[in-house]
């Protein structure tokens, strides 16, 4: 019974960081109390749409994201520009289709808009600042433990977060030097046996272990060893080259579970999807129905057939839906063997051509969001007989199923739009499409929409 609560105690679930932590209500609370202020500032008295407002923002930018690291100030300004960009056009949207606008006078609206940016742009360079004064004065020596592509991998990862406040040192290994990764040359620090003696005498407070699962009678070992001193310890698993999406560690009933490969969109973040998706959809719809008519009415004059191509394609699971586009094509496509459109494809009309550069045949899958098919954020949906193909030929293809498809993702605003007629280009697709699972969040959706929208008026990779 002792050996079984000790092991339930070395496993739990990470605790959030300080540093989450102010990141996750940093962007919120500026958008809200920079409201608050400026109607303040002009004698407005809030009033319930301005609660509502508040509400409203609030729920559509928590948790923030952690801008204090990673990319460059630069960078996080745009990315931080390009989101609230996002935010007020829905808004706006909110605000027309409900006839809501007059609730709010514009001098406090247009100082809200042009202040916020600016306020959290501040607030995210000073903590910038005051990370990296933190981190120069409490560097942390890290060694890595196994100098095989995994350990390299951990390598870069670390030297390529000098902010964190961590400096790489070298690795630890017993193989012969033929049999290590070509980065770990001129970096090892002495076999495993060296390793508690190095720790001690050098204050090392991070050891990163990468040696494979088969290795553990040696895992144990070095534990018992390292475990004499005070540097962190972290085992970092290779789980046979699986590309592990959303992975955390659960208890359940008492039994530490792994969780290697699952979806983002659980509990909480499954609902604010979900809401955001439909509220997103009908009022999209209800503003582009002008568009819709007209576009069916193109679709129907540029040759025969009906306005609406509905395809098989793979959801969520796997699972076979119906989608639906707006025909562009002189045939349909629809069997095993489903070829993809090219560059000046005979099949497609000179109207289809331009709806595909456009994007306007995608618009009626806003339809298939509201019957919780799709997602209007999300990995686009291929065809089933490309899927099959595909499935065979590029690893943690299908993983990229764990979520709806969506009519724009995040591989589509990276340049990955249009034909995808070699592997390496699928490859990078499916790449794109597993960094989107790993670091979902609304904010993420809502940077993805704004670039889309952009991309509609001048991208020329579509066809």
């Amino acid at each position: 019974m002792f050996e079984d609560r000790s092991y339930k105690r070395t496993f739990y679930s990470a605790p959030q960081s300080v540093e989450s932590l102010i990141a996750a209500f940093l962007e919120p609370g500026i958008i809200v109390l920079c409201f608050l202020a400026v109607s303040a500032y002009f004698d407005e008295p809030i009033l319930r749409s301005g609660l509502t407002l508040c509400l409203l923002v609030f729920a559509l930018t928590f948790p923030g994201r952690n801008r204090f690291s990673g990319s460059s100030s630069i960078s996080a300004a745009v990315d931080l520009l390009s989101s609230w960009g996002a935010l007020l056009v829905i808004l706006a949207l909110c605000g027309y289709a409900t006839n809501s606008m007059g609730y709010f006078e514009n001098k406090v609206l247009y100082w809200w808009a042009g202040l916020t940016p600016v306020l959290q742009i501040i607030a995210i360079q000073i903590g910038r600042w005051e990370r990296a004064r933190r981190t120069r004065g409490a560097r942390r020596g890290a060694v890595i433990v196994g100098a095989g592509p995994l350990g390299a991998k951990v390598a870069r990862a670390l030297n390529a977060g000098p902010d964190q406040g961590r400096d790489f040192l070298g690795y630890f290994e017993d193989r012969q030097d033929d049999r290590l990764h070509e980065d770990a040359n001129n970096k090892l620090l002495g076999k495993l046996s060296d390793l508690s003696e190095y720790v001690r005498a050098h204050s090392i407070r991070e050891v990163y272990i990468t040696l494979p699962l088969g290795s553990q009678p040696r895992i144990v070992q070095l534990l018992e060893q390292v475990q004499g001193t005070t540097a962190s310890l972290f085992f970092v698993p290779d789980v046979f080259g699986i590309s592990i999406i959303q992975g955390r560690l659960q208890d359940m009933n008492g039994v530490p579970v792994v969780g290697i490969c699952e979806t983002p969109f659980t509990g909480t973040n499954e609902l604010i999807k979900r809401i955001s998706d439909i509220i997103l959809a009908s009022l999209i719809l209800v503003l582009i129905s002008p568009i819709l008519i007209a576009v069916a009415i193109g679709v129907k004059r540029s040759s025969p057939g009906p306005i609406i191509f509905k395809q098989r394609r793979n959801g969520l699971d796997g699972e076979e839906i119906i989608v639906y586009k707006f025909r562009s094509m002189r045939t349909q496509d629809n069997g095993p063997v489903v070829k993809q459109a090219t560059k000046e494809d005979p099949r497609i009309t000179k109207f289809g051509a331009f709806i595909r550069r456009t994007s306007l045949d995608e618009l009626p899958q806003f339809i298939n969001v509201l019957q919780g098919q799709m997602s209007i954020v999300g990995p686009r949906p291929h065809a089933v007989a490309h899927n099959e193909q595909y499935r065979k030929l590029i690893k943690a293809y299908m993983v990229r199923h764990k979520v709806k498809p969506g009519i724009t993702g995040w591989a589509q605003v990276n340049g990955l739009r249009g034909e995808t007629d070699t592997i390496d280009k699928m490859e990078a697709r499916v790449e794109y499409d597993l960094e989107y699972l790993r670091n979902w969040s609304l904010g993420l959706d809502l940077q993805i929409i704004a670039r889309t929208a952009r991309l509609m008026l001048f991208d020329r990779n579509a066809y």
